[in-house]
């Protein structure tokens, strides 16, 4: 992680103190810094998800950024992890050194604001001193992630080439550069691409990251995308704003504008690495960049066991579940016996077969899992990567923890707001 510019004792000092103050007010604070700024920017609507402003995640994520960093102003490596993950996501939404200044002038304001008089000169310079730190350890760590993406910059217009219905929910889009130019660069198996659309009944451009769900080709990038209903409690007013979208509208032939893949979410084969065993463990479409590491390690010829676990609601509304098995047959028939796949089904058919369709009803639980066979538990080497719902990786990582996991051998895919 880039190193921090010099920030006085004495503004540590009262960052770290005034540390409680703000996690105490901090939705209020960011909701009126988000409100504030993009009032007077309205340019940047196209980098924030409207789904996320809307329901308050994004202000909440927000808040607890800054207290994290308030608490560990003074050891940034406590953070790495975090600000790995934001300069990644900035990357993929070309964000341009110069908005930070914005944001920095708006995020004081609204300290100031909502403190009133308890937000003294002095605190008003130390917090400003904190955040023009940080600032530049995302700037600097930015450039360098562009500049690993040597002439592309920005948006580039992509063509869907093809658009493939993986389940009745989940559908496939094939994406090549309209102009033609190739090979497309290559990237890190589980990473992601940043795409924008206009949105008609809003007026702008709207973002969204999407896992590529192939292994690094020349020839096209594909994302597997879930048309999201809504229903269950998600975002009120804008249900799958943009997933919809490219369902309903979006067709071969038609353009959409497309960022460098990024993402600190993946699982790059290295020499030396192969005998370390992996757990792909997803839910949903979280299967999705599993579907990448998967396809990238036997395309390559990897030595690495590799346990498939995923679950779904129901056998029809999971994505690449032939695929997987297919592989994973192979590699049983062969008795190479390397990949393996166990399949959870919250709510069984009658026409599902159990050891056939799926192995476990109900929800994941890691318990039914072969703890040596498939969860790898005997192996102090081994790497879990997981993505889902935020409450599902979290419950994953717990029960891991638990079962004697170190916690730096677990991945989680973070896409939405973060750690809240």
């Amino acid at each position: 992680m880039a190193v921090a510019a010099p920030i006085s004792p004495s503004h540590i000092a009262i960052v770290k103190a005034t540390a409680p103050v703000l996690k105490e007010h901090g939705t209020t604070i960011t909701t009126l810094f988000y409100k504030n700024m993009i009032g007077a920017h309205p340019e940047l609507k196209n980098y924030f998800s409207l789904s996320n402003q809307s329901s308050g995640a994004q202000p909440r994520a927000l808040a607890a950024a800054v207290f994290a960093y308030a608490s560990h102003v003074d050891d940034l490596a406590q953070l790495s992890a975090l600000v790995e993950r934001i300069a990644h996501k900035h990357e993929s939404l070309n964000v341009a050194p110069e908005q930070y200044a914005i944001v920095g002038k708006y995020l004081i304001e609204a300290v100031a604001a909502v403190l009133g008089d308890a937000c003294t000169p002095d605190i008003a310079a130390a917090w400003t001193a904190a955040y023009a730190a940080l600032a530049d350890v995302f700037i600097d760590r930015e450039k360098q992630l562009y500049a690993a993406h040597a002439g592309w910059t920005g948006w580039r217009r992509f063509k869907v080439q093809r658009k493939v219905a993986e389940t009745p929910e989940i559908t496939s889009f094939y994406l090549v550069p309209e102009d033609g130019a190739a090979p497309l660069p290559g990237f890190k198996p589980g990473q992601y691409v940043s795409l924008q659309v206009f949105v008609p009944q809003l007026g702008h451009m709207q973002p969204r990251q999407y896992s590529l769900s192939e292994a690094p080709r020349g020839d096209y990038y594909r994302i597997s995308v879930k048309r999201e209903s809504g229903r269950k409690g998600e975002e009120v007013g804008v249900p799958g704003l943009i997933s919809n979208l490219l369902h309903e509208k979006y067709n071969e032939g038609d353009v959409i504008e497309v960022t460098a893949p990024a993402g600190e979410f993946f699982l790059e084969p290295k020499k030396g690495e192969e005998e370390k065993p992996v757990a792909l463990i997803s839910a949903g479409v979280g299967l999705t960049p599993m579907v990448s590491i998967l396809n990238s390690a036997v395309d390559a010829g990897s030595r690495r066991r590799i346990s498939w676990i995923h679950g779904a609601h129901r056998t029809e509304s999971r994505a690449f579940s032939a695929h997987v098995r297919d592989i994973a047959t192979r590699a049983q028939d062969s008795n190479d016996k390397k990949i393996s796949a166990t399949f959870f089904v919250t709510a069984p058919e009658q026409k599902d077969v159990q050891g056939v369709d799926y192995h476990f009803a109900g929800r994941v639980d890691l318990a039914k899992v072969d703890p040596n066979g498939a969860l790898f538990l005997d192996d102090a080497s081994a790497e879990y990567f997981i993505c889902g719902p935020y409450a599902f990786m979290k419950d994953m990582e717990r029960w891991l923890v638990g079962a004697g996991v170190a916690a730096e051998r677990i991945h989680l895919e973070v896409f939405g707001t973060g750690d809240q």
